[in-house]
This record gives C-alpha cells, structure tokens and sequence, in this order.
C-alpha cells in the first residue's frame, strides 16, 4: 500500500517545477558536461525540505546509512549505478571489502549493511564485511530482524593492504564516517578507498560542502534563469566555539541574527508569511546529533546547560567548536498527518531511489533526523528520473523528478568539495 502523502503549495515553487520539466533537456545536457569533469563520489544522499516557496538541501551525506530503507523494487537501478561506478574507478576489481559503523547493536543500520552488500553482490563482486571492533576476532554471525543474517570478520593489515582470511579484495568501501579519527589499519592504502578518507567527519565540514553548493546552485540558477535562493539555503560557518562558555556565543549570535534579516527580505519578497528560522548545528558530525532550531539570537545568549551539554558533544564523543549556522527551510510535506521530508539516495551519478523520513513528534521548523523517526519507502513509488510532462508539475513523478535535480546539484557539490579538499 503507497501511503497518502499532502503536499501544501503555497508560494512559487510550482514555477520552479514547472522551469524544471520544460527545460529538462537543457538540465540533463548540463549535467552530462559536470559528469564528464568530475570524480563523483562512490554514493551519496541528500536530505532535502520542500517549504512550497523554496526546494533546498540541509544536509549531504558521503557515508549514506539506509539502503535498507529504499523502494525494493528500484534495486535494479542500485545494481547498474554500482557496476557503473566500480567499471570507472577500477574496471578490473572482483573483490568488494565493506567495512562499517562499529554500532553493531543497531539491527536496523546493519539491515543497510546487509542490503549494501547485497547490491555490490549483484553487480557482479564478491563482498565480505570486515570490523575494526576489537572484540571481534573471528568469523561472527549476527541475525537481522528482517530473518536474513550479517556475517563480520576481523581486518587485517598485511603491508599496504586490507584483508580477511583468504581474501584480498581489490576495492575498500567505507560505510563508517570516520567520527572518531582514521585509524591507523585504514591509512597508506595501496588499494581504492572509497569513499576517500578525506570524506570522513575527521577532516570534512558542512560549510565547506554548502560554500560548493553555493557556486554550483549559482551556475544552475543562471542556465535556468531562475532566483537562486529558491534552491539554496543561507549560511555562515562560526569556528572556535565553546558552549560551556556563554562568552564565546557572541560569533554565533551574530551570524544568527544576519541570516535572519537576508531571510526577512526574501520573505517579504516572495510574500512568505511564516516567520524565519535557522538550523545551528555542528559544522562537523551526523545522526542529527548537535541540532537546534533558533528564530531569534537572543536564544543563543541564554542557552541553559541542558541545551549547552547537548551542542556541545556529537557522535564518538566528538567536541563541538566549529558551528554551521543555517537558514532553517520549513518542510510542508506530510504522510498521514505527520511532518515528513524527502531523502534522494545516487549511486555515481544515478540516482536509485529515495524515502520519506517521517516523524510524529516534531513540527515543520524542526529536525527530523532524531530518536521517534520513522522511513516510508513507498511513498516514492515512481522513479525520481521519469518525469510527465502530461503531469501537473507538482504531480508525483514531476515532483520526484524537482528532488533529483536538486539532490544531484548537491552531488556535484559534494564532487567539488573532495577535488578541493585532496588538492
């Protein structure tokens, strides 16, 4: 059963999808001529909010968790997009070596893991899962609540190369973000890390990928002649902050307060009129750790401690100081009365599939990514690269078609932050 999904529209973004469906062979030729000059990352996703008068990515990610999540019937799409990618970064690779999060307990991720596996196992490569965990030593099997089961084995180092026990695969697949620093085991690799180690939380930071964004959103704008706002969220970057010290909030105040304003005048320019918002959250880091909603800077000169104590730690323990402030985009979407915003998943430059993330508990000017989340897969029933020009633009697959465009200018983005950031 597809669940009924609401959309309210209450601003220009009709014309928006509507620019993107007439002018999809202009899109999908400038697409192409990126593709050529780039190296894509090996996969990616992208959560995006649709406010009605604005479609924007909030947050990119180069280490993507919920392959299990997905439409199943798109895993043919995920299987041509692997062997696509693996063809062009070693054509000659057999072996696939995946090694992921340390959080064994969280069934539900190792699902992806398994279901990752899974995909590269279709597209032709042998795949065994390798742990840094210490604690596991050999061969372990772990069952999965879906009845399927998940096999880890220890790493081994041997040289310059990753192994397991009888296998020396030609290709090293990270699903773990690095959160925690690279460990030794992963560095001085002769064989293709991907994604490469410089993707990883040690060295990455969201401003960086949102100042790509900002030039590829740009060069976008003007092919479609369109506001770039409309696809691209504000933001500024705010280092050396202390949240167990309330003087050093004056940075973030500051930048809070002047995204409001450049957001106070587009609203008043567009005849938006819910109030503004910004997202502060941790420059580096994931699982929606380090997150508040903020419409006034006031809010970040009187933070209490319990809110001091929860930005100031991320993932693996990890200490925030470098702070993204962000201009909040309000999500309208909904599934069965609950605020929901989409999530666009590529493998290369193919985009597989994507699903709804759905959560009861939180308001339309909130993060979604926390603890009470749920995934609706069939919500995207259609594919994201068929659009309908018989369609009205905001029918589903034209919608779905708006997300893919948006999501793979985030991908370009991504594509140019690793360029910048190995140069």
């Amino acid at each position: 059963m597809i669940p009924h999904l609401t959309t309210a529209l209450n601003g220009p973004l009709l014309d928006l999808e509507r620019r993107m469906l007439d002018a999809q062979p202009t899109i999908e030729h400038w697409f192409r001529s990126q593709w050529a000059e780039r190296t894509i990352p090996f996969y990616t996703s992208v959560d995006l909010r649709n406010s009605g008068f604005k479609l924007a990515p909030v947050d990119t990610n180069l280490f993507p968790g919920g392959f299990n999540n997905l439409n199943p019937d798109f895993l043919p799409l995920c299987v041509q997009a692997a062997q696509s990618a693996i063809e062009k970064i070693c054509p000659e690779a057999r072996g696939v070596l995946l090694i992921p999060e340390n959080h064994t307990r969280n069934t539900f991720y190792l699902q992806n893991v398994a279901q990752l596996a899974l995909i590269l196992k279709r597209a032709g490569m042998n795949v065994r899962i390798g742990t840094m965990l210490p604690e596991i030593t050999q061969a372990t099997k772990l069952a999965l609540p879906n009845g399927s089961a998940l096999t880890l084995e220890p790493l081994q180092r041997k040289g310059n190369r990753l192994a397991l026990d009888k296998f020396d695969p030609c290709v090293v697949l990270l699903n773990n973000d690095l959160s925690a620093g690279v460990p030794d085991i992963l560095k001085d690799l002769e064989q293709t890390t991907l994604p490469p180690l410089a993707a990883g939380w040690t060295t990455r930071r969201k401003s960086q990928h949102f100042s790509a964004y900002d030039r590829v959103a740009a060069e976008f704008a003007k092919l479609l002649d369109i506001d770039p706002w409309l696809i691209n969220p504000y933001f500024a970057s705010c280092g050396q902050v202390d949240f167990k010290q309330s003087s050093s909030e004056e940075c973030l105040a500051m930048h809070v307060d002047s995204i409001l304003q450049k957001m106070r005048m587009k609203y008043a320019e567009y005849g938006v009129k819910e109030a503004p918002f910004v997202i502060v959250k941790a420059d580096a880091g994931t699982y929606g750790m380090g997150i508040m909603t903020v419409k006034d800077a006031s809010e970040v000169r009187s933070l209490n401690r319990k809110q001091r104590n929860k930005m100031a730690v991320v993932k693996e323990g990890m200490h925030v100081s470098d702070v993204l402030v962000q201009e909040g985009v309000y999500t309208f979407e909904s599934i069965n009365d609950a605020v929901a915003e989409p999530v666009v998943y590529m493998v290369d430059h193919f985009v597989v599939g994507g699903f709804y993330r759905v959560h009861t508990g939180r308001a339309v000017d909130e993060n979604l990514n926390a603890p009470g989340m749920h995934f609706v897969p069939l919500a995207f029933d259609t594919s994201c690269i068929l659009p309908n020009p018989d369609c009205a633009p905001d029918d589903m697959p034209n919608r779905f078609y708006a997300y893919a465009v948006v999501a793979r200018i985030a991908l370009l983005a991504a594509a140019l932050e690793l360029e910048e950031m190995e140069a």
